[in-house]
């Protein structure tokens, strides 16, 4: 199965300890799907300063295919983020040329040569997913935690595999994840942090636990879980074999400082 993550990344910039990492959620996901063992392309826009350099040459350094990564002149998007207790938290967010991002058809053409796509909510991919899904390649979406963005019904019918944060599994999470299954994903997956994850797939809900570690940073454990359930999906691997997969990786990155 060929992979592609197309969309949103930006350098994470640690004031505390003078420090800046490559992330973004499709980036993210690109890089751990390779730490897995899959090859993986990634699509996506970054300026021409030291911060793009950086960027690329990280990516190229892991194994990403980025021959559609567009370098134009402008910064490249960044966050400010602090650690507290162990946990991530952002600061001021600067866009920089994330906000011309767009897909050609070069790019659209490329995307088509794939099995499955993987792009998220802050991904600017929203008016191509109709076209990629209508060239026959599925679509892995990460609403985080925004159920009740009007762009949830509107992008849903295009997605194969929803994905998004709850704070617990309960009656309205479940009834959520039926009812937007019903709108024409293969499978909703739900990520409920310290208590796990739950998937519905339109006949029934399977449910998994976290591995215990020593957290260092939380940055990036959502989307090492993300990778770890498409690299299930691509091996053809049964749901919970996916989420055990998903949580095992994303173990791997909390043990570390910064998403990669």
């Amino acid at each position: 199965m060929k992979l592609i993550t197309v969309g949103d990344n930006c350098m994470d910039v640690y004031q505390q300890i003078g420090k800046a990492f490559p992330g973004g959620n499709p980036v993210n996901v690109a890089v751990y799907l390779r730490r897995l063992g899959h090859d993986v392309n990634y699509i996506g826009v970054v300026g021409n300063d030291n911060y793009g350099n950086i960027m690329l040459n990280a990516l190229k350094e892991k194994g990403i295919g980025v021959s559609h990564v567009h370098q134009i002149p402008g910064e490249t998007a960044r966050s400010m983020v602090d650690i507290v207790e162990g946990d991530r938290v952002f600061g001021d967010y600067f866009e920089g040329v994330m906000k011309d991002f767009s897909l050609s058809e070069d790019d659209l053409s490329f995307i088509a040569q794939h099995d499955l796509l993987h792009t998220a909510y802050w991904g600017e991919t929203d008016p191509y997913l109709k076209q990629i899904k209508e060239g026959g390649t599925q679509i892995c979406y990460d609403f985080a935690d925004k159920p009740e963005d009007p762009k949830v019904k509107a992008l849903i019918p295009f997605v194969d595999y929803a994905l998004f944060s709850f704070q617990q599994d309960d009656t309205a999470t479940r009834s959520f994840m039926k009812r937007t299954q019903a709108l024409g994903p293969k499978q909703v997956i739900v990520t409920l942090g310290k208590q796990g994850s739950l998937v519905f797939d339109g006949k029934e809900f399977t449910a998994c636990g976290v591995e215990q570690v020593d957290v260092v940073d939380t940055m990036g454990a959502g989307d090492s879980f993300i990778a770890g359930y498409l690299a299930g999906i691509a091996e053809g691997k049964p749901i919970l074999e996916c989420m055990k997969m998903g949580t095992k990786n994303a173990a791997v990155t909390l043990g570390y400082s910064g998403a990669w």
